[in-house]
């Protein structure tokens, strides 16, 4: 199972360009296509919905059929999406442009399984580092998919439709990277072996904060980093190159820190990542409120980006710790389709608030989902405390 984390780190570079071009461009092709331009960004909004809607989904067909052949399935979904998006774009076609914007999100949904894949093929203290490793590869998305958009978007006479082409053959390189996925050799016994309620597992206390730290993390990421481009250039402004700058800090800091999460989430412990991810978005809030100097959005988008991959990753590695083998799809389903039901609910709530109340009211709705976690932290700490005693 060695090759399993390359092969996977190398499947997420190409997958992960998915959403990457679709955010980019989405937005500027609803504006040239769209009936109205009110519904202009409304393909970035369905990639969004797509995430969530195949969550759920997506789990079950692996539970069904396995890990290599749903991660090849949901492959070969979004190469064909991003086909149909090059046609529809040809064709001015806007509401088949976010139909298929929307079963790039499906293909998301699957890919999103690679982390958990991951930790079924390393030993148990050596999750952190491999799903790390896993984010890790999102930097390579963040460089090739606007890269690939940009060479390839006059391959065709319709500007952009040869972007999405080349999405697809992205796309194509990621379905012949997972050929060489292995699923993992966890026995029937335990693949098939008893199983608690669900509704037993979401009340302990680890599955809790596991997932209220993932989807806070998610829900404040998504919820600020949509209003502040509209902040920077449409309300302060601010020049594109300086908002680009903001943005490409962001995602650095998104990805970057996980060449040390890892290895700190190892050695500290899930749950005093997830302390430190807090924090962080405790300060991204703080300096957001202090200014809107470039300087001020700058170090809040790097705040934000670190603080999101110490609670996702500080998350995630609390999750594989709720639940037996038998159990994981259906637990994995729960958690994704909560968290990326919540990016969902940030990116389609922050533009309404961005343009109504402004960039102080980004921050100040942005503390509530913080605040939350707190007692959830030290619930499981108790939880913790009385086990040990138990056990003692």
């Amino acid at each position: 199972m060695g090759r399993n984390l390359p092969v996977l780190m190398a499947a997420q570079g190409f997958a992960q360009s998915g959403p990457t071009v679709v955010i980019l461009l989405g937005g500027i092709v609803g504006t040239t296509i769209a009936p109205d331009p009110g519904f202009a960004t409304f393909p970035v909004a369905t990639l969004i919905i797509g995430v969530a809607l195949f969550s759920i989904p997506a789990a079950m067909f692996m539970a069904r059929f396995g890990r290599k052949r749903g991660f090849l399935t949901g492959t070969a979904i979004g190469a064909c999406a991003a086909l149909g998006a090059a046609a529809s774009i040809s064709a001015g076609s806007f509401w088949a442009f976010t139909f298929c914007t929307l079963f790039v999100g499906a293909h998301v949904s699957f890919a999103q399984q690679y982390r958990f894949a991951v930790t079924e093929s390393v030993p148990v203290h050596r999750a952190p580092f491999a799903i790390s490793m896993v984010m890790l590869a999102g930097i390579v998305a963040a460089i090739v998919g606007p890269e690939a958009a940009k060479r390839a978007k006059d391959l065709v006479e319709v500007e952009y439709a040869g972007s999405f082409l080349g999405l697809a053959v992205l796309l194509a390189c990621g379905f012949v990277v997972l050929l060489l996925y292995q699923n993992s050799q966890m026995d029937d016994a335990q693949a098939n072996g008893e199983q608690r309620p669900l509704g037993e597992i979401v009340r302990l206390p680890a599955f809790a904060l596991a997932l209220g730290a993932s989807a806070a993390g998610y829900g404040i990421m998504s919820f600020v980093m949509t209003a502040t481009p509209v902040s920077m250039h449409v309300e302060r402004a601010m020049s594109f190159e300086e908002t680009t700058f903001v943005i490409q800090g962001h995602i650095a800091a998104m990805y970057l820190p996980s060449l040390a999460s890892g290895f700190l989430t190892q050695k500290l412990g899930p749950t005093r990542i997830i302390w430190c991810g807090l924090a962080l978005m405790f300060a991204c809030v703080v300096i957001g409120m202090v200014d809107q100097s470039l300087m001020h959005y700058w170090f809040a988008l790097v705040l934000l980006g670190v603080g999101w991959n110490f609670l996702f990753l500080g998350g995630t590695t609390l999750l594989t710790t709720t639940y037996r083998p038998a159990e994981r799809f259906k637990v994995q389903a729960t958690n994704d389709f909560s968290i990326f039901s919540l990016q969902a609910a940030g990116a389609l709530s922050s533009g309404a608030v961005i343009h109504a109340l402004g960039w102080d009211a980004v921050m100040w709705l942005s503390l509530p989902w913080l605040v939350l976690l707190v007692p959830v932290l030290f619930w499981y700490r108790r939880g913790q405390g009385e086990a040990a005693q138990a056990a003692g």
